[in-house]
């Protein structure tokens, strides 16, 4: 079964950074977004780790390891949020806790979507993939990505549902800032690749696809396990987004998660847009998606709300789900089902 955490009203948000922190120049962004989840009426523990940043990580893997499961353990915090992603999350897993005394949501994407994955994998206990904490510095919060307290708010056996976006941000644009942070300029459209509406039911895994292949063959990444011990073996729906990959190198990395059978009973496969995805050789990404839907079987919806071109939708690690797609449109139902 899925453990979901539970969030009480005036929660207090601890920020921990296992991937990345912020540079000296940067922390005005941390003190934004504090000061942001404070007006919203949310208490704000920030950790030493968001602080720093030298050589591509915010800390030792040890530290940064110490500092979640400290967070994890204290009574006084009910969620983590990190600031952002980073580059090298993966070192701190063996020194991560997994021993859940009381069950806490844990929200955030990019690197951070191992942390997300290895954990429910792990220990069966639902995380969110959405929205960091320095995305929500803004003075206003688009429609898409203020769900995440909706999501987050929703105990088990209860259901809820999002909706695509309207519009959505092609490029950064930090030399003119939005009061939402995101400049959503460019009409959304969710496709598919049977170019037909399509509908799939089953339990959401997933995250970043440059990071949690490096899942695949490590005790963090036991699929199988997990759907025996938790899921009973229910169909998976996996959503995917891509930060930097080629195709070349995203087909390689959906084969990997194929011959480790990560796609075994899997009923459908979402992807997020993705301002990577660069043709290697005439080979585009409608031709990895096109591959991989004809040699699983399955519908593969692609374009979604999720990862790194915003705003996105929330998804919930274990969860069962309905993701429909018709028209440019979709919607993702969410049930808390144990």
């Amino acid at each position: 079964m899925i453990i979901y955490p539970t969030l009480e009203k005036e929660a207090t948000i601890g920020v921990t950074a296992p991937s990345s922190g912020l540079n000296s120049d940067l922390h005005p962004l941390l003190h934004q977004a504090k000061e942001r989840l404070e007006q919203a009426g949310y208490k704000v523990v920030l950790g030493e780790t968001p602080w720093t940043q030298q050589k591509a990580k915010s800390a030792d893997a040890k530290v940064r390891a110490a500092e979640f499961n400290d967070m994890m353990k204290r009574s006084d915090v009910d969620l983590i949020i990190p600031p952002w992603g980073g580059e090298l999350l993966i070192e701190m897993l063996p020194f991560v806790d997994y021993s859940i005394e009381k069950p806490k949501w844990i929200l955030g994407y990019s690197d951070i979507s191992a942390l997300l994955l290895a954990t429910t994998l792990t220990t069966g206990m639902a995380t969110a993939h959405g929205t960091c904490l320095i995305d929500l510095r803004g003075e206003e919060t688009d429609a898409t990505t203020a769900l995440w307290e909706t999501v987050l708010y929703t105990t088990e056996d209860r259901s809820v549902l999002q909706h695509s976006s309207a519009q959505y941000q092609e490029k950064w644009d930090h030399k003119h800032p939005s009061p939402h942070v995101f400049h959503l300029t460019e009409k959304t459209e969710w496709k598919t690749v049977s170019r037909r509406a399509e509908k799939i039911k089953g339990r959401l895994l997933g995250g970043c696809v440059d990071v949690i292949r490096h899942l695949v063959g490590t005790p963090y990444g036991n699929v199988a396990a997990f759907k025996e011990k938790h899921i009973a073996g229910e169909p998976v729906i996996w959503y995917l987004e891509n930060c930097e990959l080629n195709t070349a190198d995203l087909r390689r990395s959906l084969v990997q998660m194929k011959l480790a059978g990560w796609f075994d009973g899997c009923a459908g496969i979402v992807f997020g847009r993705s301002a990577a995805n660069e043709p290697v050789g005439g080979y585009t990404v409608e031709d990895v998606y096109q591959d991989i839907a004809q040699e699983l079987k399955i519908p593969v919806i692609y374009d979604i709300d999720c990862g790194h071109v915003p705003p996105q939708i929330t998804f919930i690690n274990g969860a069962w789900a309905e993701v429909e797609a018709a028209e440019g449109s979709g919607t993702v139902l969410q049930h808390f089902k144990p």
